[in-house]
């Protein structure tokens, strides 16, 4: 069986933390990785005037791409092989649906610490609602 990992990322110290978890757990873990950054572009353009919308995901898409292929070379120097994967649209939404259509065995992604188990049940967080809406197993680090 060819196990497969998702691993979601953006540009936050979460993100730092969860890679150096995975390089510090590699002799647990698969050695091939998807790195998924999913540019939220549901709520970032709002104030935005249609003429320059094109211009901010133009940027938005050149800086996350510069942010996965760091976080990869990272893992790659570990001895990871790394696909790398960029998607527009809700990260609460693209990644459950990527994770399920696409029948990866093990989803790891990072839990920011502070936000408060509250502020989480109010208004939820990336990680707790893919927690619960994927089909593959979670390792929420």
């Amino acid at each position: 069986m060819n196990t497969r990992i998702l691993i979601p990322v953006n540009d936050s110290p979460t993100t730092e933390q969860t890679i150096s978890d995975v390089i510090n757990y590699k002799e647990k873990l698969p050695l091939r990785l998807v790195l998924l950054h999913v540019i939220n572009d549901q709520l970032a353009y709002r104030m935005i005037p249609d003429f320059q919308i094109e211009m901010v995901r133009e940027n938005a898409e050149k800086a996350a791409r510069n942010r996965l292929e760091i976080l990869a070379e990272k893992l790659r120097q570990t001895g990871f092989t790394v696909e790398l994967r960029l998607e527009f649209g809700a990260p609460r939404q693209v990644i459950p649906h990527i994770a399920n259509d696409e029948e990866f065995q093990l989803l790891v992604i990072g839990r920011k610490t502070g936000g408060g188990e509250i502020r989480d049940v109010l208004f939820g967080s990336v990680a707790n609602y893919v927690l619960h809406n994927v089909k593959c197993p979670v390792l929420l680090l």
